[in-house]
Formats: structure tokens, sequence, C-alpha cells
């Protein structure tokens, strides 16, 4: 019977686009919202110095969020794929070492911070006068940053384990709480932001405790004691599976305490002073992210969408779900552009008032620094797209862009030459630059777009192989680009009369998940290198995730059922548990490899060693990723052979030797 086609495949673009993106829109907004409503009561309480304060102190919080949400997305990645490998045990154990692993940073985080707060306050760009009110401010949020950090982390595997909505009830619960709370605390107890900062502590711990009342609520997953042994190996993979969600946040942190420093330094130069710089531009960027959470909810809902049709090659979908994606995009960010430039004094004043010298800047700010906020609506979903279609290199550069390559060198740089303005000027240079690099990859790579569904594959059948063993044994072939593994692993199967398991997976694969061949060949046992510096926006499996765990799905099967060789494909670790299997591993000196690319491939002796080394690299990095090992490891293996020292024939002898001495010391036993 015909495998059903998934929804993602012929469903309405805009009805998918409706039904993936809102919740990441609500979710991304309520985050937004929860650092902005302080600042509103402050402002109207307090004054502009009380959000200075809360600007300086931020990258604080954004720290502890960066480590929170690292060992919560790793987790969650954890337990997806853990999952998809009907690995149960392990996914609980990658739950409760995340959420354990986020108690005891965050213990550690809260007492670094009580110890050190003044000295930290000035690294982000603290003044004088911000001083008295930042610590005031500082050390009650510090005391709430570890239900902050754990209720983040549980909030990241709830959504993982299949209940989005109860992770936004925690969360929007929260934030609900800190808005009925602050003007309690700042307006009728007088108690200015140190009652702005018990607000938000309170709400945190009440998300807290929703969130911790789940762990015995799991679905996917039973937690017991054993479950929260804390293991080195499993943290450290759940620490790998999130890095992407923390270097982003840390990042940000950068860009800030830069940032301040800069404007402290340069507006004391200008009428201006320090405060009021530091204080507007915090406001200015918080409302930008308004902006930024609409647009990267429309893009990251799309994310599945795009994935799965460029996957099965239905090219005529991505496109035009990436039309649709940057169309709404562009839209929301022309609204914003105009709101920007035609009412700031308008928007300034929801934070509170402030003297002339504050008004003029605040405009000054939202007409300079987001004079290029139309930008983001094309390089925001640029980033993502080539996330989704797992061009990982394009996707981390144009993440990155922005804020790390443009950004702050044109703030040091523009500041140097024109001082304050200057600060506020490389906004639209950084926007200018990330947009123009977004779209020529963009435009190259919609030109590469085929036209048309993909024609479905034709298997052919393979003859029946005649096993001379005697009894089930399964060989494992890792083998370096070039090394002739691949010929070793036929030769071994032709001798022993068993069954070789190598392009059969891709057209199997195919089938099972609608991808096409080619995109799988492609995008098979390779991991960029940059892949972990994308930004964790779609919380779900993404193709390679889903090409991993059908493999292993596979391996597993034909591994049961009856003797073969198996190339490549971490088939050595998803087996290790496994009777009767020979795990081998073949290379080769890089003369040999180059001899064989050029003669084999019609490569240049030039580009067969770029290649050669290209492509060793992104198996190493897959095997990595998914084993948490290293892939040249020769304790992975129960022999390793140079083909070039032996020969291809002789290689082959070898494992065949090994196999039948196995087969021969398992009889005797």
């Amino acid at each position: 019977m015909e495998k059903e086609e998934n929804i993602l495949g012929y469903e309405k673009i805009g009805k998918l686009i409706r039904k993936f993106s809102i919740p990441c829109i609500i979710s991304l907004l309520v985050n937004s919202l929860y650092n902005i409503v302080d600042q509103i009561f402050i402002g109207w309480g307090v004054g502009y110095l009380g959000n200075g304060a809360t600007n300086v102190v931020f990258p604080l919080t954004m720290i502890c969020l960066a480590f929170s949400l690292m060992f919560g997305d790793g987790a969650s990645s954890y337990l997806s794929l853990k999952l998809g490998e009907k690995k149960k045990d392990e996914a609980g154990k990658g739950v409760a070492n995340g959420i354990v692993s986020s108690i005891l940073v965050a213990v550690i985080l809260c007492i670094i911070n009580f110890l050190f707060l003044p000295q930290l306050l000035n690294i982000f760009g603290c003044t004088e006068a911000l001083k008295s009110y930042a610590l005031g401010y500082g050390y009650i949020i510090v005391f709430g940053l570890p239900f902050a950090m754990i209720g983040t982390t549980l909030n990241s595997i709830i959504r993982a384990d299949g209940s989005p909505k109860y992770a936004m009830t925690s969360m929007v619960s929260g934030a609900l709480l800190n808005v009925i709370l602050d003007p309690i605390f700042i307006f009728v107890f007088k108690m200015g932001v140190e009652g702005a900062a018990i607000a938000t502590v309170m709400s945190q711990i009440v998300t807290f405790i929703i969130n911790i009342c789940y762990i015995k609520k799991f679905k996917s997953v039973a937690l017991n004691k054993n479950s929260f042994r804390l293991k080195a190996k499993v943290v450290k993979k759940v620490s790998a599976l999130g890095i992407s969600s923390f270097i982003t946040q840390m990042s940000f942190v950068f860009v800030v305490a830069v940032e301040n420093n800069l404007l402290a330094q340069y507006g004391n130069n200008s009428k201006f002073g320090s405060e009021i710089p530091i204080t507007v531009l915090g406001i200015v960027m918080k409302i930008s992210q308004i902006l930024n959470s609409i647009i990267i909810g429309i893009a990251a809902g799309s994310q599945p969408i795009l994935g799965y049709n460029y996957g099965a090659e239905k090219f005529d979908r991505v496109k035009k779900t990436l039309k649709i994606v940057l169309g709404l995009s562009v839209v929301i960010s022309t609204i914003a552009f105009i709101l920007f430039q035609a009412i700031p004094d308008k928007l300034i004043s929801i934070f509170g008032s402030g003297d002339e010298n504050y008004m003029e800047f605040a405009c000054l700010s939202f007409r300079t620094y987001l004079l290029l906020c139309i930008c983001n609506g094309i390089q925001i979903p640029s980033g993502i797209f080539f996330q989704a279609i797992g061009k990982s290199a394009k996707s981390a550069i144009l993440s990155l862009s922005r804020q790390i390559l443009f950004l702050i060198p044109a703030m040091m740089l523009l500041g140097s030459m024109f001082g304050i303005k200057g600060v506020l000027s490389a906004g639209p240079v950084a926007d200018g630059l990330a947009f123009l690099i977004a779209a020529i990859l963009l435009l190259l790579e919609v030109k590469k777009l085929k036209r048309g569904s993909r024609v479905e594959p034709v298997v052919e059948t393979e003859k029946e192989a005649t096993n001379q063993l005697g009894q089930q044994v399964v060989i494992t072939l890792a083998r370096e680009y070039g090394s002739g593994g691949r010929y070793v692993g036929k030769l071994v199967a032709d001798k022993l009369g068993i069954k070789l398991y190598d392009e059969q997976f891709v057209t199997e694969i195919a089938k099972e998940t609608g991808l096409s061949e080619e995109y799988i060949e492609n995008n098979e046992q390779k991991r960029e290198i940059l892949s972990g510096l994308n930004n964790g926006y779609y919380f779900g499996l993404n193709n390679a995730d889903e090409l991993f765990i059908k493999e292993s799905e596979l391996i597993e099967k034909v591994a049961s059922k009856e003797s073969c060789v198996i190339v490549g494909r971490c088939a050595d670790f998803i087996l290790q548990d496994k009777e009767n299997v020979t795990k081998v591993f073949v290379y080769s000196d890089i003369e040999g490899k180059i001899q064989r690319a050029t003669n084999f491939y019609g490569l240049s002796k030039e580009k067969a060693e770029k290649e050669i080394k290209r492509m060793d690299k992104l198996r190493a990095n897959h095997y990595k990723y998914y084993t948490g090992k290293d892939w040249k490891d020769h304790s992975n293996y129960d022999i390793c052979i140079n083909s070039d020292s032996f020969g291809v024939e002789k290689a082959a002898d070898m494992i065949c030797e090994l196999v039948e001495n196995k087969i021969a010391k398992s009889v005797l036993s």
C-alpha cells in the first residue's frame, strides 16, 4: 500500500503557515513583552534612570537565559532523537540531566552574581548615576534567576514532550502576573525599581512552580531517581545539541555590553550625557525586538514547510512558501518603519517622560538606529530559510552577520569618528550590509530551484545473496573518503555471500520520508561545523535528524533479520549492543586517497585533496553529533585497516578472516 503523503507536501501553504507560525509568534511576543513591562512601569514610577538601571542588569539575565536555553533546547533535541530511535530510557536520562544541569549552573551563577554584582554591572556600562538603582534592582533579580533558569529549561522540554499549550500557559501566567504586580509594588507600595524586581521574581516563581508540576506528567518518558543521576556523557551531548541557542543569546549579551560602554563613553562627551543614551537605546532595541519576534515567528513557522518540500524536490511549493513569508515579513517591517519614523515621541512616551534632551535623543535613536529596519523583513527569513533547507554555513553567516560581523565593528569605527551619532548610525549600516548578503545568497539559491515535482525513483531488484557462514553476522564498515572502503565492503559481502547495504538505504528512506534520493545523498552522513551556530527557532526534528532516525530504524531492522555488510551511517554505534557485529574502519594515506579520487571521481589533484578533507570533516562532525564519539577513535572498532598498506583485496580477506574467527570462537564457547 502506498504511504500516505506528509501534510506538508500537499496542504495549502497559507493554512500551513498559519498553523505553525501563530504559536511561534505568540511565544516570542510573550518573551519580548515580558522584558518590556518592567520598563514601562519603572519609567512612569521611577524615571528614566530606573530604566537605565534595568538595561545594565539585563545582560545578566540574558547570560542565565543562554545557559537555561542550552540545557532546555538541548534536552528537547535529545528527547526527540532518542524517542525517534525508540530509546525511551536514554531519552529520559537526557531530559533529567538537562534539568539537573540547569539547576546546578543556576545556583553557581546566582552565587557569582551575588558576590560580584557591582563589578559585573561595570562591565555592562553602569554609570555612577545608575549604580544605586542597578544594585537595588539587580540583587533582587539575581535571587530569582535560579527560578527563571529552571522554569525556562523546563518550558523547552515540555514543548518537546508534546504539550505546547501547557508550556504557553505557564509562560503567559507568569507574564500576566508580572503586569498585575508591577503597578502594585511600584505605585501602591512605592517600592521603585526594587518593587519591579520583586514583581518579576514572583512571576518567575509562578512559572517555575507550574513547570515543576509537569515533571510527573511527562507523556513520552518516565523519570525516576536513576534518570536524575548526572552522567558527563549525556550532559555533554545535551549541551552540544543546545549550543546554538547559547551562542545566539551570548552574542546579544556581547553586543549590549559593547553598546552600553560606547554609549556611556560618547554620550558623556555630548549634551545628552551617559545615562540618557543607555536608557533610550535599550528601550529602542526592546521595541525593535517586538518587530523581530513577529518576523521570526512567521519565518520559523514556515521552516518545516520549506524543509520538507525542499527535500521532496517540490520546488514550486518552496518558492511559494518563501514568497508568502517574505511578503508578510516586509509588510510587517514596513509598518514598523513608518511608526518608528512618524511617531517616535509617542512610542518612547509609553515608557514615561523625560526632559528635552531625553525626548530629542529618543527621536534621534528611532529614526537613525532603526532607519533600515525594513531590511529585517528579508534578512531574518533568509537565515531561517537556509537553516530549513540544510545550508548550515549560509544560515550561520546570516544569523551572526548583523550583530557580530557588522554592528559591533561599525559602532566602534563610527563612534570614534562621529561620537554618539556614529554609534546610532551603526544600526542602519549593519542592517544594510546584512541585507545585501542575505539578498545575494537568497537570489542565487532561488535560481537553483528546479520547477515541478520529482519523478519517483525506479528501484532495481538485487540478486539474492547466499550466506556462506552458517549463522547470522553483521559487519559495519566506516571509511574515510577515497580510502576504497566502499569497494572493500562489496568484496567482503561477495566473499561471504551476504548482502551489502549502502545506496539501498537511500532508496528506502526516500519512500519512507517523501524526501528525494538526491537530497538524501547530498545531506546524509554530513554535518557542517557551522551547524551548531544556527538559531534554534523551530522546536522539532529537522530533515537531518529525521534522516538519522530513519537510517537507525532501517539499520536495526536489517541487522535483526539477516547477515549483511552495512556501509557508514554510524552503524557501529547504532548496533553497539547487538551480538555478532564486527565493526571495521578503513582508512588510507592521503596520497592513496588522492589517487583514487582522481581515478574514480575525475577530480584534479588539488580539488581531490580539498574534497577529501571536506568530506572527512563532514563525516566526523556527523558522527560526533549523533554518537558523542570521535569518528577515528580506534576503540570504536574491532579492526582498523590501512587499505594502502594491504590493498583492498587483502583488506577484504582480513575482515572475512576476522569474522570467521569470531564465529569459530563463539561456537567453541
